[in-house]
């Protein structure tokens, strides 16, 4: 039997399981008549609008309310399943997934590690379709903590039943590494560039039928 580098692969899910989100989110501001950064500065920059989203992130507001709440702060006369329709052009990163399910075949925990914005209506999991991909789910909304917060790191390594040294952790938000490795975590950043899967590939010593690493 091969011996692996690593013993648990945990993944981030949007930007690294999920793309085209900006791309999806830019169409459906321009199709509803919104400034193009209208949603960004909704959810990162208006102080309600960030604390709400903090709030669907751990669980605290159900994604009806978000929903509702959001579409009159961006001026929407609709609120029914916002987060759904903004999110419908949205992509699974198929080249990301076939190495998920790879590296679970050669014997990996596999876990994902997400910071939630709900599950109803919409479910961003099952519209990509990855929830059969994983040993292991750690979701804000479900523990009522999010990253970066290091316990809900702890949390998933105690599921993954590993240690922080055996795994590598992968995110497309750069503030979400550090607290993975200070637990001994080795950790990748997906940038958004294509080679990052075949990156991740090398680092885990697994190989896919779309996903080639590099001699």
């Amino acid at each position: 039997m091969t011996r692996r580098p690593f013993q648990g692969l945990i993944l981030d899910f949007a930007g690294v399981l999920a793309t085209g989100i900006r791309e999806a989110i830019d169409g459906w501001s321009r199709a509803e008549g919104l400034p193009p950064d209208a949603w960004r500065h909704t959810l990162d920059e208006h102080p309600e609008g960030r604390a709400d989203y903090l709030a669907l992130e751990a669980g605290l507001m159900t994604q009806h309310e978000w929903n509702r709440r959001t579409a009159a702060r961006l001026g929407l006369a609709d609120p029914h399943n916002l987060m759904g329709r903004a999110w419908a052009g949205v992509r699974p990163a198929h080249d990301m997934i076939a190495l998920a399910r790879a590296a679970r075949a050669a014997g990996l925990r596999v876990a994902m590690l997400s910071n939630s914005f709900g599950l109803d209506p919409y479910d961003p999991y099952a519209h990509v379709g990855v929830w059969d991909l994983f040993d292991v789910t750690v979701i804000s909304e479900r523990e009522g903590l999010a990253k970066p917060d290091p316990a809900i790191y702890r949390l998933a390594l105690d599921r993954v039943g590993l240690p922080g040294t055996a795994c590598v952790f992968v995110d497309d938000r750069p503030e979400n590494l550090p607290p993975a490795t200070a637990l001994g975590i080795t950790t990748l950043h997906a940038d958004g560039h294509p080679e990052t899967t075949r990156r991740l590939a090398r680092l885990i010593g697994v190989t896919s039928d779309t996903v080639l690493p590099a001699e």
